[in-house]
């Protein structure tokens, strides 16, 4: 899940910390470095949706503030990174006009409102994470009113696909992107970043072995399960956890496409969620075995 762990000390204002945060939040860590390396990212891709990204980030961190919602979530970046995903797939999907900062700002000030509210009614760990949800459920509204895009379809090799895998993670398109985010990641959490390499790289191979037309493109079957292999990267001593994520991840996607539904980060948290829920059944069928004897 996002993470509220404090990251070493450092000389970051309080601002400037949370706004990163934001940013690195999106791979579930909080590491103001890695935050500048995702802005970074945004800015070689597509400079032109960085005002995007960061007006959704700014809003959510405001909102949350204005709403006095608890100062370590907002410093952890956790009602800012679903602005920053709004906001990047406002600026891809939308022709520009003075209506496109109004709807940012609104998603943005929304996705912190329901983020606060589901962290309100899941205070255990047991409870399902969040995630990336209000992202996808005001994307799916917002995408509505949008038609259809059009991919060119062209052969990707795994080393051209792992980059762009990582890459779609922001929506961006660019190898050098995906590099500078994963360079991020393993500045941030080595760990968490090996799981994320090998999600992307499971999520990628698989579509190329398969070969078939109905599948996604390859470099868009790496992100979800890079995301899903990050949300359990830290369940020490416990790598099934991850693996699961990852081959549920893989296995979902086709099926949001077939729904005619826009994948974006959907596989990641359904897949995420299910095994949260078959752990805590097993949790509780250890549980009952161990009270009956």
């Amino acid at each position: 899940m996002p993470t509220l762990l404090a990251p070493p000390p450092h000389h970051c204002p309080d601002w400037a910390e949370a706004l990163l945060n934001g940013f690195s939040q999106v791979l579930l860590q909080r590491s103001p470095l890695c935050g500048v390396f995702c802005l970074v990212a945004i800015l070689i891709s597509a400079p032109s949706s960085l005002g995007d990204a960061l007006l959704g980030a700014v809003d959510g961190l405001l909102t949350a503030q204005r709403r006095g919602y608890p100062k370590v979530r907002r410093q952890a970046g956790l009602y800012s990174y679903n602005g920053v995903l709004l906001g990047l797939l406002i600026g891809y999907r939308f022709e520009w006009s003075p209506l496109v900062p109004l709807l940012t700002i609104a998603c943005g000030g929304l996705s912190a409102m329901l983020m606060h509210a589901w962290l309100e009614r899941t205070p255990r760990a047991t409870c399902l994470n969040v995630y990336t949800a209000p992202f996808v459920l005001f994307g799916w509204l917002l995408l509505m009113f949008v038609g259809p895009t059009s991919v060119a379809v062209a052969d990707v090799s795994p080393i051209h696909a792992l980059p762009l895998g990582f890459g779609q993670v922001f929506l961006l398109d660019h190898p050098l992107a995906g590099v500078m985010i994963g360079v991020g990641l393993l500045i941030a959490n080595r760990r968490a970043a090996l799981w994320a390499f090998v999600g992307c790289l499971s999520g990628v191979t698989f579509v190329l072995w398969q070969s078939q037309p109905d599948l996604p493109l390859p470099t868009l079957c790496g992100y979800n399960p890079a995301l899903a292999g990050l949300a359990f990267s830290q369940a020490r001593h416990k790598p099934w956890l991850p693996a699961s994520a990852i081959a549920l991840s893989i296995l979902l996607q086709p099926g949001f496409a077939a729904m005619g539904l826009a994948t974006l980060t959907a596989p990641f948290i359904l897949a995420c969620w299910l095994v949260q829920a078959s752990a805590r059944l097993l949790r509780q069928a250890i549980g009952d075995d161990r009270l009956r004897s």
